[in-house]
C-alpha cells in the first residue's frame, strides 16, 4: 500500500479536535485512510450507503451517546444531513464529560452539502482537510516513469495501480459512468447521463481553457445559468478546479475570467478516448493536459498554504501559474512538455511586471538547470518537493 502523506497530519487532527471532516472525490482512498487510522485506536465504523448502518442511527443521539470514548467513523456523512444537529448536540455533551477531542471523523465526497451543513452546526468544533487522488510526491518523488503513468492513467488508487493501462482506462469509464448515472442525480441534476455525459467531454476538450458559459451553453442548448450550476455542482464534488486570474493593480488589461479544468488528468484522457501515451502524445490536448496536471499537482502539494492563479494581458503576456504562498512570496511558473524547454516571449513580459521571487519551467526531464541568469528548468516531482518544503516553514 503507498504511504499517502496526509495521515499523520489526520492523526493530529482527530488528537486536537472533537470533529474532523476528510473531504475529497470518491474513491480518492478516503476510507482506507480513516480505516487505516481507526484501526490504531478504539473505534466505530458506519457506512451511511449500508443500510443496516443507517438503521442503527434511526434514533442517533441515543446511539451515538453510547461511543464518547470511541473515534466514531461516519462514511459519506453527506447523505445523513440530519445528523450534524445531532452531533453539535453530542460534542457539547462529551466535552461537559471530559471528552475533548477524537470524537468523530466525517468522510464525505461532496463539499457543498458538508461545509454548508458542518459550517452552521459545527462551527468551533471541526477541522476540515481534504484528500485528492496520488499526488506526484506519493507515487513519483523522483519522476521518471512512474509520474508518466500518473500524468496518463490520473491519481485515482484504482486507476493508478491497474495492472496495465487498458485496465486502467476501463475503470475510469465506469467511474465516469458511474458518476453520470448515480452520483449527480442525487444533486437533482435534471439532465439525462448521455447529456451530461457530452457536457463533461467537451469541458475534456476545452481543458485550461477560459470559462466561456455562453459558448458551452450554446453547444449543449442550455441556459448560462443551467452551465454555470453543473460547473459549480463538480467544482463542489472535486472534479473540476476553477484557476482565478491575478488581482493586482499592475496596469494592464488582465483577462477576468477563470481557466476551467479537471483535476485529474486520467479523467480528461478517458472522456476523449486517449488510452495509451502514443495516443495522448498524438491529440491537440497534450499541452493543455500537461499543463493542467502540473497546476493541480502543484496546489495539492502546496495545500491551504499557496494560493494559485494565472496572468495574461490582452498584449500577450501570459503566466500558466503563479503560486503565492502565505507570507507573500511569488512563483511564476509555466508548464512545457519538452525536453527543450523554451519560456515565451509573454512569460518574461510577464515577470517584468509582476517581479516574482523566483521563474520556472516544469519540463518532463529529470534535471534541473539554468535557461536564462534567473529562469530554471525544473522536473515536477522537485518541484513539488520545493513547494512542500517551502510551505512547512510558513
Amino acid at each position: 500500500m503507498i504511504a499517502r502523506r496526509i495521515l499523520p497530519e489526520l492523526g493530529r487532527r482527530v488528537e486536537l479536535f472533537p470533529a474532523v471532516a476528510l473531504l475529497g472525490p470518491r474513491q480518492a482512498g478516503k476510507t482506507t485512510l480513516a480505516l487505516e487510522l481507526a484501526r490504531k485506536r478504539n473505534s466505530l465504523y458506519l457506512d451511511l450507503e449500508s443500510e443496516a448502518d443507517l438503521a442503527k442511527l434511526s434514533e442517533p443521539e441515543l446511539f451515538l451517546s453510547r461511543y464518547f470514548d470511541r473515534l466514531v467513523v461516519l462514511d459519506e456523512i453527506h447523505r445523513l444531513p440530519r445528523l450534524f444537529p445531532v452531533l453539535r448536540s453530542l460534542i457539547d455533551r462529551a466535552r461537559r464529560s471530559g471528552h475533548r477531542a477524537g470524537l468523530y471523523l466525517l468522510l464525505g465526497s461532496a463539499s457543498l452539502e458538508l461545509l454548508a451543513r458542518t459550517g452552521e452546526s459545527l462551527a468551533g468544533r471541526i477541522s476540515y482537510m481534504e484528500l485528492a487522488p496520488f499526488d506526484v510526491l506519493e507515487v513519483a518523488p523522483k519522476g521518471g516513469a512512474d509520474a508518466d503513468r500518473l500524468w496518463l492513467r490520473g491519481g485515482f488508487p484504482e486507476s493508478f495501480l491497474a495492472p496495465d493501462d487498458p485496465a486502467s482506462y476501463r475503470w475510469r469509464l465506469d467511474f465516469i459512468r458511474t458518476y453520470l448515472e448515480r452520483e449527480l442525480p442525487l444533486f437533482n441534476t435534471r439532465l439525462p447521463a448521455a447529456a451530461l455525459r457530452r457536457f463533461w467531454t467537451m469541458l475534456a476538450h476545452l481543458q485550461g481553457e477560459e470559462l466561456n458559459q455562453r459558448r458551452l451553453g450554446e453547444s449543449l442548448d442550455l441556459n448560462s445559468r443551467t452551465v454555470r450550476r453543473y460547473l459549480d455542482l463538480m467544482s463542489d464534488l472535486y472534479l473540476l478546479r476553477f484557476l482565478p486570474p491575478w488581482r493586482s493593480n499592475v496596469g494592464k488589461r488582465l483577462t477576468k475570467r477563470p481557466r476551467v479544468f479537471f483535476r485529474d488528468s486520467g479523467l480528461v484522457h478517458a472522456l476523449l478516448g486517449l488510452e495509451t501515451s502514443d495516443q495522448l502524445f498524438g491529440h491537440p490536448v497534450v499541452g493543455k493536459s500537461w499543463e493542467g496536471f502540473v497546476i493541480e499537482q502543484l496546489l495539492v502539494v502546496g495545500g491551504d498554504r499557496v494560493q494559485g492563479s494565472y496572468y495574461r494581458t490582452a498584449g500577450g503576456a501570459e503566466v500558466d501559474l503563479l503560486l503565492e504562498f502565505s507570507r507573500g512570496e511569488v512563483w511564476q511558473i509555466e508548464a512545457k512538455r519538452s525536453l527543450n524547454p523554451k519560456p515565451s516571449r509573454g512569460f518574461f513580459e510577464a515577470a517584468r511586471v509582476l517581479k516574482p521571487q523566483r521563474k520556472l519551467v516544469v519540463y518532463p526531464g529529470d534535471a534541473t538547470f539554468p535557461l536564462t541568469e534567473d529562469t530554471w528548468a525544473i522536473p515536477l516531482a522537485e518541484l513539488a518537493a520545493q513547494v512542500q518544503e517551502n510551505t512547512s516553514q510558513t
